[in-house]
């Protein structure tokens, strides 16, 4: 039951670990069927990073006292299955498909950012500031691979896809 914000964020931290955790099935299997270079080695980095946020995760809910599993976000499921789903598209030329990946991944990465940036708020109003920098540090560097992926699609997979 939650009862205070501090519930709330403990929830949400559970759903963000969750949210990491099918996050790392679907970029292996974009990272499988992406044809550019530069895509399959974004995926394959977001992968470590990945990784790291949930293991970062794990140690904010270490240092509020609870277990990070338990939550199954939902949220996130959707948006896998749909980016799962896409990937299963027959007779797709590889362009439009690299184009469609950048794409999903970018709805995952903005479903991150619109909780990291939640999480770390809550963290922030309960003067948790050790939660608030390291949810901080998930945050920027979510944005940061929202750009790269933006920078992916204008600078040559888009124009290819055409």
């Amino acid at each position: 039951m939650m009862k205070d914000l501090k519930d709330l964020l403990q929830h949400m931290l559970k759903d963000l670990w969750s949210a990491e955790d099918q996050m790392l099935e679907a970029y292996e299997k974009m990272a499988q069927r992406a044809d550019s270079n530069k895509l399959k080695q974004y995926f394959e980095d977001h992968i470590e990073e990945t990784k790291k946020h949930k293991e970062t995760v794990e140690n904010i809910c270490d240092e509020m006292g609870i277990k990070h599993t338990g939550e199954k976000c939902h949220g996130m499921a959707g948006l896998v299955e749909e980016a799962l789903g896409f990937l299963k598209e027959d007779n797709m030329d590889k362009d439009v498909l690299d184009a469609g990946m950048i794409a999903q991944a970018q709805r995952l990465e903005h479903y991150e950012i619109t909780g990291y940036g939640t999480a770390r708020r809550f963290a922030e109003e309960l003067k948790l500031t050790s939660v608030e920098e390291k949810l901080k540090g998930i945050l920027d560097a979510e944005h940061n691979q929202d750009d790269v992926l933006t920078e992916l699609a204008e600078s040559r997979l888009n124009q290819q896809a055409k």
